[in-house]
């Protein structure tokens, strides 16, 4: 059997990943107003689904939106100025699309690492390694 003919039958005996995000699906971000703060009030539940460290999505936050914030004590982030749910959810959507979707084979089995001093985002899925750009 030549070369060919073993990648195709192991082609063949492989079974078919589909590399959607169909089983990832994200809580719609609950938001509210007060006074001249917006609170995001599923911050931690996002975070927790999205798994990654909470004070590194509200960096990222606070970096496309433009704004300064914190997380309050019940896990709330808390950002000054007005943003409504659409435009949360598309910033969550572009951090997803950033630190959790793996590039190469677009599946959300992603971990963040160091790697000398290069945040790098590991696919446990393929086995993909991308800088963040961080």
């Amino acid at each position: 059997m030549d070369y060919e003919e073993q990648l195709d039958k192991v082609l063949d005996e492989t079974p078919d990943v589909e590399a959607t995000d169909e089983r990832f699906e994200l809580p719609d971000t609950d938001v509210r107003q007060e006074g001249r703060v917006t609170v995001f009030e599923n911050f931690r539940a996002v975070c927790d689904r999205l798994d990654r460290d909470p004070d590194h999505v509200l960096k990222y936050l606070q970096r496309e939106l433009g704004t300064s914030g914190h997380i309050d004590e019940s896990g709330r982030a808390r950002l000054a100025g007005s943003f409504g749910s659409e435009r949360l959810d598309r910033a969550i959507d572009a951090y997803f699309d950033a630190y959790v979707r793996c590039s190469e084979c677009g599946l959300p089995d992603t971990r963040l690492d160091r790697e000398n001093g290069v945040e790098v985002l590991r696919c446990a899925a393929c086995g993909a390694r991308t800088a963040t750009g961080e």
